[in-house]
């Protein structure tokens, strides 16, 4: 697939995503956050993503997170690098150090001790698309790609795409070095990939 065709499809599925109504974002979302919290374990060190433009909103699930005793990460994108650091969760973009990206899709960055996706026990993924196998379409930066594929040699965090059920498809193109995610969770329930199922 060339690129143009992966940026008419993140394009279609970004549409599908911003053509729920309010009442059904609202109820995905409540649904989604809710079968998240089986991966909630005390003590456990959890990646989540901020959202950013139609994104599912994770709110109910990082609230949940930190009242069980788990410890919640957010993305942090260091200058020159694709490979992610992960730094402690905060909900207040105003203490952010600073912010990454464009326009309305600034993503801020905290600061605090960081560390890498394989220190963590679960990662969830954002995403634009995924098929019935896992495979996961991005906004196209290769930070979750690059990040994934430095945990191939070590032990790796469950990893989990976290959207609406409308940005699944039957397939996605994909490479040798892409890794499939371990899980989709949508407003359907869990969705297990591979040899989770």
């Amino acid at each position: 697939m060339s690129r143009t065709d992966k940026a008419a499809l993140r394009q279609q599925l970004r549409r599908a995503r911003q053509s729920l109504t309010r009442s059904q974002r609202r109820d995905a979302t409540r649904r989604s956050n809710s079968a998240l919290k089986p991966f909630i374990h005390r003590g456990h060190r959890i990646g989540v993503y901020w959202p950013v433009g139609s994104e599912l909103r994770l709110d109910a699930f990082v609230r949940a997170a930190l009242a069980r005793g788990a410890s919640v990460y957010l993305p942090y994108i260091e200058p020159h690098t694709l490979r992610l650091w992960f730094t402690p969760y905060r909900a207040n973009a105003a203490h952010a150090e600073r912010a990454r990206g464009q326009s309305r899709l600034r993503i801020p960055q905290f600061s605090g001790h960081k560390i890498r996706a394989h220190q963590l026990h679960t990662l969830i993924v954002p995403l634009v698309g995924i098929d019935r196998h896992g495979y996961r379409l991005g906004q196209g930066g290769g930070y979750y790609d690059v990040t994934l594929a430095h945990t191939r040699t070590r032990l790796r965090p469950r990893t989990i795409g976290a959207g609406f059920a409308c940005q699944q498809v039957a397939q996605l193109p994909h490479e040798a070095h892409d890794m499939p995610l371990d899980a989709f969770v949508c407003e359907h329930g869990l969705q297990r990939f591979g040899s989770h199922q």
